[in-house]
């Protein structure tokens, strides 16, 4: 009894320690669309629950118009974010044998976001300030069936700053801003560790 008692406890310590883990990630290229925008992103292995999200796109708006049928229409303004991901269920996920490709996993992050005056799509003589916002979210990102088409959903209140001295005004202005998004993507590159 005793001799598989040892067994049992060294097996187990061999097997913990020279196990690997997988966790996030080293490198996800990915392609994303939402109701509101287009975007690429990147993310890079911090630690082996959080990524380092880089991303470069177009967040839609809504221009002008009223309620008796004005002239409106939707425009595009570039928009480029960092974002620290923790991926804070990856690790149970893995041990319950859920898919966690493409780091399928519920998370939290800080979304820091420029949207700079540089040009706007479907308007003319339309401007969007240059404008800067940091907000913290919840979400959830998950594969769709096995393949490398993913969703992702997430929630979030933070604030926004614009950058109006520039313009002529006198002062810099910001508000609280809600962020709520819906994508769909497809994960084009994957490197493994």
């Amino acid at each position: 009894m005793k001799k598989v008692l040892f067994t049992s406890v060294v097996t187990m310590c061999f097997t913990i320690c020279f196990s690997q883990s997988k966790g996030v990630e080293s490198s996800l290229f990915n392609l994303q669309t939402g109701l509101l925008g287009a975007w690429v992103n990147n993310e890079t292995k911090l630690t082996e629950s959080i990524a380092l999200r880089s991303e470069i796109g177009f967040d839609a708006g809504i221009f002008g118009g009223d309620v008796y049928g004005g002239n409106s229409g939707l425009f595009l303004a570039p928009v480029i974010s960092l974002e620290p991901r923790w991926y804070y269920n990856i690790k149970k996920r893995e041990t319950k044998n859920k898919n966690i490709s493409n780091n399928s996993a519920n998370f939290f992050t800080t979304s820091i976001s420029y949207h700079p005056d540089w040009f706007v799509v479907g308007k003319d003589n339309l401007q969007v300030f240059n404008q800067m916002s940091f907000i913290p979210k919840w979400g959830i990102r998950r594969n769709i069936a096995n393949s490398n088409f993913n969703f992702e959903t997430g929630i979030g209140i933070g604030y926004r700053y614009y950058f109006l001295k520039q313009y002529g005004y006198i002062d810099n202005d910001s508000e609280i801003v809600l962020d709520l998004h819906l994508r769909i993507g497809y994960t084009f590159k994957k490197n493994n560790k």
